[in-house]
Formats: structure tokens, sequence, C-alpha cells
């Protein structure tokens, strides 16, 4: 960082206080204080070793230097290079900025009510900014691409039958509002990517998913159920979607249709589950082994219950959680704990030690990857006590559908060999949907939609 900052800035500097901040799922983030000729603290965002990203950072870079020029409050980037100088990976370099992202305390926290109650519009008008951004001002993104089609392509890279995406493909596919683009889009507009201070927005984060495509899509991925975090509103926990909408138009001069907004939100839910898959993989093919990465893989069940909760089929309503009212099996003929009470065991440690103990503060990574890896423990236990049961049900679910398979189903689904049979299609999908969501985090079923 000294060398790279002298040459950008052409004075020695001081690095100093470097360290990693949690979060980051597809780029590292690490703040440090550079110090010569004053004093400042800077953000670096950079590729691990082996991952996946949707953009060279150098693209990313430029994007952020036409966002910053057009008045898009963005921090102001310094440097980037391509892991060909002496940080060893592509990375880029801006200024810090103060502020709150964590969407839990954006949510609950009395400090930004007052954000709150103006922020769903706000953001409509700084989107509006955003698209209005010339396309010749930016890097090559290259060609707009059927998002759609991308979506699925994705999809079945993996080569893993899920009724309920296709349920969503299927409705996608049928439902397709005019395009209103082409247009810079950010990619990835949602709470957890805005630096908000008690005022309202600061800083829009996160560049490296923006492309050219219809400008809608940024409004939808807002409205997301995931970026809500347990909260009612529909955008983002904060705010309603006419608010977003009116904000919008009140800087594009165009208001986009109530109706375009629920496809792109519909599709950005399923997008969501298609990306969860994604990062798992990550960690399933061994290119970055990480609990973070493998708890995600279980988290698409999550999305793909809000895609039918945004088509209407299903509702948002509490179930009881399989470790407060299921029996663990007994450990016989081995000696006590059983295999649920090593594990349940394993999770207390890690939330007594580095979770909520004494050592927490010490290094804020270690803290979230260990509530993440008492989750995953939390996971397997369910799953040990309900999961026998849940197999059994779902294999009856389809019998009675005539298929061997979930491979079976989702042809069907696609084929439509049994639209005579829709509402026992959509209850066989939703029963599966909530027994995934059951193990995987039941508490997420009673999270409301709007």
């Amino acid at each position: 960082m000294e060398a790279v900052l002298a040459r950008t800035w052409g004075h020695p500097v001081t690095v100093r206080e470097a360290r990693q901040l949690a979060g980051g799922a597809s780029r590292e983030i690490w703040s440090f204080l550079v110090e010569g000729d004053g004093a400042r603290r800077l953000v670096m965002r950079r590729d691990p070793e082996g991952a996946f990203h949707p953009m060279d950072i150098d693209r990313e870079a430029g994007v952020l230097v036409a966002a910053h020029e057009a008045g898009v409050p963005v921090p102001r980037p310094h440097a980037f290079g391509d892991g060909g100088d002496e940080v060893g990976r592509s990375y880029v370099l801006m200024d810090h900025v103060d502020g709150e992202t964590i969407p839990r305390r954006l949510l609950r926290d009395p400090e930004y009510a007052s954000a709150r109650a103006s922020l769903a519009a706000e953001l409509g008008r700084v989107l509006a900014r955003i698209h209005a951004i010339p396309l010749e001002k930016l890097p090559d993104l290259g060609d707009a691409v059927d998002p759609l089609d991308e979506l699925v392509a994705m999809h079945e890279e993996f080569g893993e039958p899920r009724p309920a995406l296709e349920v969503a493909f299927r409705w996608l596919a049928e439902n397709r509002p005019p395009a209103a683009g082409p247009a810079l889009v950010h990619g990835d507009f949602r709470n957890g990517n805005l630096m908000v201070g008690p005022e309202g927005l600061r800083a829009v984060l996160d560049w490296e998913r923006a492309k050219v495509g219809d400008p809608v899509e940024d409004l939808g991925w807002l409205c997301v159920k995931a970026w809500r975090f347990g909260a009612p509103a529909a955008v983002g926990g904060f705010g309603d979607r006419g608010a977003l909408l009116d904000g919008y138009a009140e800087v594009a001069g165009w208001r986009p249709s109530d109706e375009a907004l629920r496809w792109w939100e519909v599709f950005g839910t399923a997008n969501w589950a298609v990306i969860c898959r994604r990062q798992a993989e990550r960690h399933l093919s061994g290119a970055e082994r990480s609990v973070e990465m493998a708890v995600l893989g279980r988290r698409v069940c999550e999305s793909e219950h809000d895609v039918l909760l945004a088509l209407g089929l299903t509702e948002a309503g509490p179930v009881d959680d399989p470790l407060e009212s299921v029996e663990p099996a007994p450990a016989d003929p081995h000696d006590p704990p059983s295999v649920d009470g090593l594990l349940a065991a394993t999770a207390d440690f890690l939330r007594a030690e580095l979770v909520d103990g004494p050592a927490a503060g010490a290094d804020q990574r270690v803290r979230f990857h260990a509530r993440v890896a008492a989750n995953a423990l939390a996971i397997a236990r369910r799953e040990l006590r309900v999961g026998g049961a849940q197999r059994a049900a779902h294999a009856e679910r389809l019998a009675a559908l005539g298929c061997a398979s979930d491979a079976e189903l989702v042809a069907a689904i696609r084929s439509g060999s049994l639209d005579g049979r829709w509402p026992e299609v959509l209850d066989a999908v939703r029963a599966l949907t909530i027994a995934k969501v059951t193990v995987a985090n039941p508490r997420y079923l009673a999270h409301p939609g709007a």
C-alpha cells in the first residue's frame, strides 16, 4: 500500500492499523490509516484467492470514477490494480466513509429513525442519477444480455432440480414487462451496500456487479425480501414501493409501472437464490473452503420460499423449531452424549467463547464466522431430528403426482404436463420448500412479506 500510494500521490506515506473487516462475501475488505501530508483512512477491496467475481477490478474502478464525477454519493477512488503490483491481487483503493451499513442497526436503532423515514424516496432519486450516467462515460461493460436467459443458464450449470425456482422461471417467462433500458445498472443496490448516517444516505458501495441493462432491475432488487432483514416494509425494510417510485420519477422524469417493479422483484428473488448457490460452489468445489459459503448453500431455500411468497403462492407464518419440538435420537449403542449433544456442545462453545465471550471483540471476522459455524451446527442438528421424516413425506408427494424425483417434477412444470393438477403441484412445491427452511432457519418462515 505504501508503494502504491507513494506513486499515486507523489510523496511517501506510512500505512498503519491495517485490518481485514468482516463481511465481503465476494471480495476482501481492508481498512487502514495512511499518514503523510496529513492522515486519512482508506478502504481496499481485494480479490481473495481463487474467488469468482463478476467484473474485473479495473472496470469496477472505472464505474466508480464515473459515478463520482456524476455526483452520485460514492467513496472517492484513489488507485486500483490488476494484481501485477506489490498488492499481489486485484484491488481498488478508496476513501473511508463514516456511517452504518449493518441493516439490523439501520432498521432498529433510534439514531436512524429520521433517515428511515425518507430513505426510500432518497434512494429512488439516487438510482435515477445512476441510470442517467451516459454509457459512453463508462468502461466497456459488455453488451446487455437477456437477464432471464442468463439466470436460467446459471441455475442449470449446477444440474440441481429446484421446483420452486422452476415455478418462478415459468411465471417470469409468461409475464415479462416491456424493457426500459439500456442504462447503467448498479447490480447490487440494496440494504447492506448503502452507507447511511442519521441524516440519510452517505455512499453507495460495492459496484462489482455493474452492467448495462434495464434500470428497473435495480429498483426491484432493492425490494427483494432478503434485504428487509425481518422488517415488514417492502423497500429494504424501511420504506414502501410508492415512495421509491415517486423519488425515482422526481429525477428521472418517468415512473416505472407497478407491474414492472413486481416482475423485477420476483426476478431478483430468484436471482438471489442462484447467487447463493453459486457462492456455495466456492466452498463445495474446494476453491475456497469457508463455513460462510457452506452455510449460504443452505440459505438457497430461503429465497425459494420468498419467491413463492412474492408470487402469492404461500404465506408467512411461524413453524415449530425441531430443536424445541422433536426429541433427538439416542446415542445407543454409543456412549452419551449423542451426536446431537456433541453438536450442541460445540455450538455452545463457539457462542460462549468467540461470539459473546471475552475473545469476541478481539477479531470481528472470527466472531462473525463463529456465529455462522454455530448456525451450521444447528442446521445439522435439525436435519438429524427431522430429515428422515421429511424425505419420506416428500417421496410420497412426488409419487402421488406420478414423479419419481424432483427432476421429473421440474420437467413436468416446464412442459406443462401436470397443469391439470396445478394446485397439487404447488402444494408439493410449497411443502418441500417449507421443509427445507424448517431445517435451515425456521424463524425465517415467520418473516412477513409485503
